[in-house]
């Protein structure tokens, strides 16, 4: 079979290629390892690269910054099976607050939203926006800027959860079989936070087993079946005295880049199986750790 992953930041952004190219290189590998035709995207228009080579393939995958990924994943839903979450899923994900919200409101713990005179520090966050990029602490009386929010600040570690869910919703209902997201890894991050207080992501390690292990994994579990998620999933949260759900970004991100060195399975084959509602109970890993950094090297211990 053909398959398009359309990765945006590659050729189109020099800050993030070096992660987007990381992402489309493992990904390639593993479906071409189980014998799939991989297409890329030329350096032309995206969204006219998504019309015109997905309907050659049976699946496709777009990879792109949060606010931007809904619009993309739209062309390719009207042309081919898209391995990912569905566009409407991904425009609520892309928006922090609305996605706060929609979570506060089955009990998952999130950054509760301040105003100036909150007496502990805040954080001032995109509420569109990938990653950790514009995140910082605030200053005494500064004020979230035009479509920023500010947060309360949370003490506690850094870590993602990479899951895939099955399919739920849009045009998958005719794959929907009702089984469960495929839990694959709990990944420690690196932030860092520097002297003017602004955040910057540094990569990870993964696979890592914190104390609370069992209870994050059913916050991720709960929080990308009430947002409507499918195929790769990252969530970020922060572990403290409660578990909170920091972001969710719904699709591959830069954990896939340790996670395949330390995976038994095909990430590929656990994709395509998600994505017509047979996902797999479990998945086997190695037994070794590694650690990744945010351009796409991976070291294995």
């Amino acid at each position: 079979m053909k398959i398009l992953i359309a990765e945006y930041t590659a050729a189109r952004d020099p800050t993030l290629a070096p992660e987007g190219k990381a992402m489309v290189a493992v990904l390639k590998e593993s479906f071409e390892r189980i014998g799939h035709t991989v297409l890329l995207p030329s350096s032309g228009d995206f969204n006219a690269e998504i019309a015109r080579l997905a309907p050659e393939c049976e699946y496709g995958l777009v990879i792109a910054p949060d606010e931007m990924l809904s619009a993309f994943t739209h062309t390719l839903e009207l042309a081919t099976h898209n391995i990912g979450t569905d566009s409407t899923s991904i425009a609520v994900c892309a928006n922090k607050r609305l996605t706060a919200k929609v979570l506060a409101g089955i009990g998952i713990s999130v950054p509760t939203e301040v105003s100036v005179d909150h007496p502990g520090k805040r954080v001032i966050k995109p509420i569109k926006g990938a990653g950790s990029v514009g995140v910082r602490i605030a200053k005494d009386g500064e004020l979230p800027g035009k479509d920023e929010m500010a947060v309360e600040f949370l003490e506690g570690e850094h870590y993602s959860v990479s899951i895939v869910g099955s399919r739920v919703v849009g045009e998958a209902c005719g794959f929907y079989s009702g089984l469960p997201p495929v839990f694959l890894s709990i990944n420690r991050q690196y932030v860092e936070v520097d002297e003017n207080g602004t955040f910057s992501y540094h990569g990870g390690e993964t696979p890592v087993h914190p104390e609370r292990e069992t209870e994050i994994i059913e916050v991720a579990k709960k929080t990308i079946e009430r947002l409507g998620c499918q195929g790769y999933v990252g969530i970020d949260v922060i572990i403290g005295e409660k578990i909170w759900v920091l972001d969710v970004n719904p699709r591959p991100t830069m954990s896939l880049t340790g996670i395949v060195k330390v995976l038994d399975d095909e990430i590929a084959d656990i994709l395509l199986k998600a994505t017509v509602g047979l996902p797999p109970e479990t998945v086997h890993y190695n037994g070794k750790t590694a650690k990744f950094n945010e351009t796409g090297g991976v070291t294995i211990q």
